[in-house]
């Protein structure tokens, strides 16, 4: 049997294949090339080295973009684990209407993000016109309502992935704990935290890679305004190429740029983690 699926197996694997080469292999190898040409079409291609790779780090734009980007990962990141990991720590505790409120907490997952930023882009506009200003009016409000936007969205469904991980906790182990006399906080942080380091892992990738990819719910949120202050790096990557005649190669090299930080990122995240699910 074993040699019969082996012989087989290239004929069943062949159209997922060539589905992935022509779909992402070859864009993306050709994508790296263009970033290193100047080009309006595929085909008038003209090759100018790190002309457009020198550009970027000029582009004042781009470095707003990037810090812009980075604070509202960090804080994203921070608030969406702490509020999801508490949730799922509290809807494990017993509690009546759990199945309830996990259904409700998770809901806003399933809504598109353009229509969830639209929708939030009224109801804060709504609540800061009492104040006289708008999310436009300042980087500070657009910043706040992304990261309130974000939250809404992705804590419900860390918390379901936080629930699966506090679940498999062995009941023996908190018990054992009790019995030592251990508290409520040190049970948390020395038995639930710890064995739950997988969920951990799963959930700071998400959440991670989702941040730094932001481009819909920032389009209908802010649009980049005022003055491209709150434009995330996603958003700089897609005005650049399509909004700056003679840019089009710099846009592929801000789009190579991006991939290979959030590769780096990622990468060295999930090491850090997952060297903590074997030490625990």
């Amino acid at each position: 049997m074993q040699k019969s699926m082996k012989r087989y197996f290239p004929i069943f694997v062949l159209p997922t294949l060539i589905a992935f080469i022509i779909a992402f292999l070859y864009p993306f190898i050709m994508g790296i090339y263009l970033s290193f040409t100047e080009f309006t079409t595929v085909k008038d291609a003209t090759w100018v080295g790190l002309s457009n790779y020198k550009k970027i780090f000029l582009d004042q734009n781009f470095i707003n973009a990037l810090v812009f980007t980075v604070k509202f990962t960090v804080v994203s990141v921070v608030t969406i684990n702490v509020f999801g990991f508490l949730l799922a720590y509290i809807l494990t505790r017993g509690i009546k209407g759990t199945n309830l409120f996990r259904t409700v907490f998770f809901m806003p997952n399933l809504i598109g993000g353009i229509v969830l930023g639209y929708v939030w882009q009224l109801l804060l506009n709504g609540i800061l016109a009492g104040f006289g200003v708008t999310l436009s009016f300042d980087a500070k409000y657009g910043f706040m309502g992304l990261v309130l936007l974000m939250n809404w969205q992705l804590i419900g469904y860390m918390m379901i992935i936080y629930i699966a991980g506090l679940q498999n906790v062995p009941g023996e182990l908190v018990e054992a704990a009790k019995i030592d006399g251990a508290t409520k906080m040190q049970t948390l942080f020395r038995i639930y935290i710890p064995m739950v380091m997988p969920s951990i892992t799963i959930c700071l990738f998400l959440t991670l890679t989702n941040s730094f990819k932001l481009y819909d719910q920032n389009l209908a949120l802010t649009a980049g305004g005022p003055g491209r202050q709150t434009a995330m790096l996603a958003m700089d990557i897609f005005t650049t190429f399509y909004g700056r005649v003679g840019w089009e190669g710099v846009g592929q090299a801000k789009a190579v740029v991006f991939f290979l930080m959030v590769a780096v990122i990622s990468l060295t995240q999930l090491y850090l983690t997952r060297r903590k699910e074997v030490e625990s």
